[in-house]
């Protein structure tokens, strides 16, 4: 089983990791605590478990660091990583391409990929014959409007044998998903199945899915990830590299024990959007701790084919005006 394998894993990676955290705690940031701010890219929710974790069990505190965990500004936590507001971020390696295709790229690198795998894709009522890419023809998409997003599903639905043009895009004002189809205000919807997936089974809307990796591997990017201000991390390696040890320390656990994490995660919400939510915190949790590692050889650690592939398709279907073949990203600071 996969989930034994990863525990495995995870037993050896443990002592490592503690390892390190309690050797950078003896550094001089452990004995005046490093300010660590980090910008999440959304409410709290399941991809950001491990944080919660780590805060919680006092790894970070362990680790000589002092860490609030903040909401977005209105212009992203990519833009306030890059200002230096906030020394790490959540994004992904989809939305970090518009802050690398510059002249003069913003200053942040993504250094650890949350989860594993790319787990978007589609999802629509069940019946309705959008079990695949092709059965988008027709019927409605709700959409960002972003220019990746569109030429994803113009891809796919091409791969397909799909025509691309017939299918009607209306704004995506959803916040609940499962529930916008379930009334019919949309037929389909892009998602991230550990969340609004698993919240329609949740609340017991019957639903087709299809995933963007499982139709093409150029497309099994990294998203969401931790990015870093790079200033910061060529003035204070030391800090960075705790502070992943520690990041690493909880998401480990969370992959262990998942109901306990997931009470961390509840707790430590500050904006109280989960309150009311526990059944769905602890069903995506579940499902997401196998998916954290996956099949990687450790927490965080990124390909750097998956993530030059991903861009070179940006670049082919002509989403990008520089080449970010092997930019943006680092394993440098993983234990």
């Amino acid at each position: 089983m996969r989930y034994g394998f990863q525990k495995t894993k995870i037993a050896a990676a443990a002592v490592l990791a503690g390892t390190l955290v309690t050797m950078y705690s003896g550094n001089t940031f452990a004995r005046n605590p490093e300010k660590i701010t980090f910008c999440l890219d959304w409410t709290p929710n399941t991809n950001h478990t491990g944080i919660y974790v780590a805060d919680a069990l006092g790894y970070y505190e362990e680790a000589g660091l002092e860490v609030e965990i903040v909401q977005p500004p209105e212009n992203g936590a990519v833009l306030m990583c890059a200002s230096g507001q906030a020394q790490f971020a959540v994004d992904a390696q989809d939305t970090m391409a518009a802050a690398l295709d510059q002249d003069e790229p913003l200053g942040v690198s993504a250094v650890a990929a949350l989860i594993q795998h790319n787990t978007s894709g589609i999802l629509s009522r069940a019946g309705d014959g959008i079990d695949s890419p092709k059965g988008l023809e027709g019927k409605l998409y709700s959409t960002w409007e972003s220019p990746i997003e569109l030429k994803m599903i113009e891809y796919v639905m091409t791969m397909d044998g799909g025509d691309y043009d017939s299918v009607k895009l209306i704004p995506n004002d959803i916040t609940d998903e499962p529930a916008a189809l379930a009334a019919h205000q949309t037929d389909s919807v892009w998602v991230f199945y550990g969340w609004s997936g698993i919240n329609a089974q949740v609340e017991g809307v019957d639903c087709d899915y299809w995933s963007f990796s499982d139709v093409s591997p150029d497309l099994d990017y990294y998203t969401p990830v931790i990015v870093a201000n790079n200033n910061f991390l060529e003035t204070s390696p030391d800090a960075a590299k705790a502070f992943l040890a520690a990041t690493r320390k909880g998401y480990e656990y969370a992959i262990e024990h998942p109901r306990e994490a997931a009470d961390m995660l509840i707790a430590g919400d500050s904006t109280h959007s989960l309150d009311g939510s526990q059944d769905l915190v602890y069903a995506s949790q579940e499902w997401l701790s196998e998916r954290y590692i996956d099949d990687a050889d450790q927490w965080g650690i990124m390909d750097a084919d998956r993530w030059n592939a991903f861009y070179g398709w940006l670049s082919e279907n002509g989403l990008t005006s520089h080449d970010l073949t092997g930019k943006g990203f680092t394993n440098d600071y993983l234990s």
